[in-house]
């Protein structure tokens, strides 16, 4: 032990004790999916914090020069029975009651229980260290080892932070119209049974106004169930804010909602509330289930659910390359949706697969900021087969049929932390659009791929936008650039309306016990609706001078090598109210959009007149201004907003039209500088860049996009260290930064791919325009912000669905009801 003891004594001060703040990577490799229960176990770098697998340990120690790690083993435990068990000799599963994650009576997120073996091992020779074997030690090194096991023991891991461990749904704040609430003297007095919507006669939902006693039925859920609106249509009518749910009120209290603050809440005077109508609380029994029940209810319901996840057929496991699952992180199943489908594409495949041992060869420092080493690690751990196993065997019954289904799989923990970092939905658990986290990846591939190869020119394709004067019959041609059509849905074209109305006319005569019927859509009448010419009522017409009506045409100026459907699902009723239109989509398996592809400037067809943009104007010097779109920028004017706030809207989006300029304008409206002159890098007048000091914080963020420190530094230093201002500037200074180094992840240009001079424009490729379906996502729930998704991907002619961490042969494909479809260009 003398020679461990002076080795350990060698590197004694490179050891750390880790502080708060410290990331301790103590459940994950950073280059790849080993774990402590993975074979040979994870070694944590005792400097950096930094965990890695057996394969890539050797290689830390060879390029970092640290020798010292712990090394950490894990070993499942068998599952134990409990007294609640049932008669099949497993514990029954608890049927949650309560609106929560990781709290009693919620949804059940027990954590596994482990076996831990912990040891010091010394590179290059692995000498093993125990506890044991420190006690033998000089108190300068069991003191400093000691410590440092310790900590990195006790340390919550830097994926522990990130998982869901409590939510709870049901907590409810008191209402602020509670305390003061006018009660009119009507003479209202509610029986404590038999109760009926005043205006439909609907027998169930029903709401009791606690200003006039109304009793009305509920909203519609987004599956015709529910009820018809009638109490919040009488919010509207009246302005009477609160009302309780009849059927929940008990001695305990009971369901109150408030229509001005949109919330459920509580009323700390209900019982007074309630007498007035002469209701007594102390004597009234639970007849209606909560809106807490029914919302849990609706995170286990059938139907829909039922379908889309094929849960009525026994479906056959499949393992091996391509086949990898999951596991979901807490509401990670649209990350998990989206990244499967996307490695099925040959591009991010060649990019970041195929290269693997090359990104890990250049990664930085810390692998778990960098861009392209994590992609290429999910991408790998997805596509090798090597985590496409069989769940363990926990040593009963139920655990053997669990093992059944769920597969090992993968856990994408640092993939979902970086790709998240600083964006205010995809950092937190909450669930996610699927389309808008495509979109949000997509850029993040473009930022780090301007040099090199860019996998995601696979979706990009250019849209020609026709606008003709309807005063003048002159046009103008705009292209911009794309990655996704959205399809609208007219519900008023499907073909099954006889049958629609029918029920509807079942539900208003108070019929609740009609079984919602969904809308089936011909996909060809939604491709016609994309295609027809949009009416501009308010365009600006540079040839007449003068406001005047105007139509839109858009057509496909390229068609990409794969392209991506989204179905318009999510829309907003008359009353604001977010809604899923419950539809059926007869997509096709093939598709042809030749009929689609622009034709350009037609003979004999004249343009509108181009209007040149005024020179801006700084407090102390003229400067050229930038190019304009002066059609959006006078839109906007005409709207109210300021002069200078708009052409910055128009100059920060680049110019890429009305709706984008219009999401900045409404995310910078509180901005100091909202109505300052637009300033151009390298003139005066407010943003010339200064030496102040910048957030390390902000550096990072911006850095972990794939820009350099000099790049992030300059945006800072120019937009006052506000961050999102930042990450507007260097988007819309890409030009100026050319000079500069550009960096993946945060690399050096010497460490990143050998620089190229950019393309003069966006690079697309163009083809034939027939397509054919190799997968789809599909969404189950209310709303993009609940619910789950799943996807389905086409492999050797056999789909195959990804459920987390089920992956399974598909029975039934259910292509009708998807969200995101994704097809592939068909070779001609």
């Amino acid at each position: 032990m003398a020679d461990v003891s002076e080795v350990l004594m060698s590197v004694l001060s490179t050891i750390r004790v880790p502080k708060p703040g410290d990331r301790v990577h103590k459940d994950e490799c950073a280059l790849s999916f080993s774990s402590p229960e993975s074979e040979g176990g994870l070694y944590v770098c005792m400097n950096s914090f930094l965990g890695f697998g057996s394969k890539y340990v050797k290689m830390h120690h060879d390029r970092a020069g640290q020798r010292a790690y712990l090394h950490i083993t894990r070993t499942r435990k068998a599952k134990k029975e409990d007294d609640t068990s049932s008669g099949s000799g497993h514990p029954p599963k608890k049927k949650p009651t309560r609106l929560a994650i990781g709290i009693e009576g919620g949804f059940d997120v027990a954590q596994e229980h482990y076996e831990e073996d912990y040891k010091v091992v010394i590179f290059p020779d692995r000498q093993e260290v125990t506890s044991e074997d420190l006690e033998s030690m000089p108190d300068v090194v069991k003191e400093r080892v000691s410590l440092s096991m310790a900590g990195i023991i006790a340390a919550d891991s830097a994926s522990h932070t990130l998982q869901v461990q409590q939510w709870d749904g049901e907590v409810r704040q008191e209402s602020r119209f509670a305390a003061d609430l006018k009660q009119l003297d009507n003479g209202v007095k509610i029986p404590p049974s038999g109760w009926r919507c005043e205006v439909c006669g609907l027998q169930e939902n029903l709401w009791m106004n606690l200003t006039d006693g109304k009793v009305l039925c509920g909203r519609r859920y987004f599956d015709g169930s529910g009820g018809n609106n009638h109490a919040l249509q009488y919010f509207q009518e009246t302005g009477y804010p609160l009302a309780v749910k009849l059927g929940t009120i008990t001695p305990d209290g009971a369901d109150v909602y408030s229509y001005d603050e949109d919330d459920m809440v509580l009323d700390s005077k209900l019982p007074e509330h309630l007498s007035h109508f002469g209701i007594n609380m102390m004597t009234m029994e639970k007849t209606e289930r909560t809106m807490t029940e029914l919302e849990i209810a609706a995170n286990q319901r059938v139907g829909e659910w039922e379908v889309i996840q094929e849960s009525g057929t026994t479906l056959r496991p499949l393992y091996g390359k391509g086949l990898t699952g999951m596991k979901n992180l807490g509401n990670s199943c649209y990350l998990n949706s989206v990244m499967q489908v996307l490695f099925t594409v040959p591009d991010f495949v060649s990019k970041y697969v195929d290269k693997i041992d090359k990104i890990i060869e250049e990664t930085p420092s810390d692998p778990t900021l960098d861009f392209k080493t994590q992609v290429a690690k999910l991408g790998h751990g997805l596509l090798s087969g090597e985590y496409s196993q069989p769940a363990p065997d926990l040593g009963d019954e139920n655990g053997a049929a669990e093992s059944k289904e769920y597969q090992i799989g993968i856990a994408p923990i640092m993939f979902k932390a970086l790709v998240g970092r600083g964006h205010p939905e995809f950092s937190t658990n909450r669930q996610q659009d699927a389309q808008e986290f495509l979109l949000h990846f997509i850029n993040m591939v473009e930022r780090n791929c301007r040099s090199g190869p860019n996998p995601s020119e696979a979706f990009r394709f250019l849209v020609e936008e026709k606008i003709v004067c309807q005063q003048s019959q002159k046009a103008k041609y705009t292209q911009r650039v794309d990655y996704i059509i959205q399809l609208p849905v007219p519900m008023d074209q499907a073909i099954n309306t006889d049958e629609l109305q029918e029920v509807e006319r079942q539900r208003e005569n108070g019929d609740s016990t009609v079984t919602p019927v969904r809308a089936q859509i011909p996909f060809s009448v939604c491709l016609a609706a994309l295609s027809e010419p949009e009416l501009l009522t308010d365009f600006w017409s540079s040839a007449v001078q003068a406001k005047t009506t105007a139509t839109k045409t858009s057509r496909f100026a390229s068609f990409p090598d794969n392209l991506v459907i989204q179905i318009k699902k999510f829309t907003f009723g008359l009353d604001w109210v977010p809604k899923k239109l419950d539809v059926s989509i007869d997509v096709p398996d093939t598709l042809d959009l030749s009929a689609l592809r622009a034709s350009g400037q037609q003979p004999g067809e004249e343009l509108l007149p181009e209007v040149a943009p005024t020179s801006l104007m700084t407090p102390d010097v003229e400067v050229k201004a930038p190019a304009l779109d002066d059609l959006t920028v006078s839109q906007l004017v005409d709207m109210g907003f300021p002069l200078e706030a708009c052409r910055k809207a128009v100059y920060y989006t680049g110019n890429t039209g009305i709706d984008s300029a219009m999401n900045w304008v409404m995310g910078h409206m509180d901005d100091p500088d909202f109505s300052a002159p637009l300033v151009l890098p390298g003139c005066s007048g407010g943003t010339t860049p200064t030496m102040e000091s910048v957030s390390e914080e902000h550096l990072a963020t911006i850095v972990s996009m794939g820009f350099s420190r000099e790049q992030a530094t300059k945006a800072l230093r120019a937009t006052s260290n506000t961050l999102e201002r930042a990450v507007d500037w260097i988007f819309s200074h890409l030009d100026d930064l050319e000079s500069m180094e550009v960096s993946e992840g945060g690399r050096s240009a010497t460490e990143s791919e050998a620089a190229r001079e950019p393309p003069p424009g966006p690079c697309v490729r163009d083809g034939p325009g027939k397509y054919e379906l190799f997968a789809f996502i599909s969404h189950m729930g209310t709303s993009t912000m609940c619910g789950h998704y799943v996807c389905h991907i086409k492999k050797d002619q056999q789909w195959v669905i990804f459920n987390d961490q089920k992956v399974c042969a598909s029975e039934k494909p259910p292509k009708d009801l998807g969200y995101l479809y994704f097809y592939r260009r068909v070779a001609e």
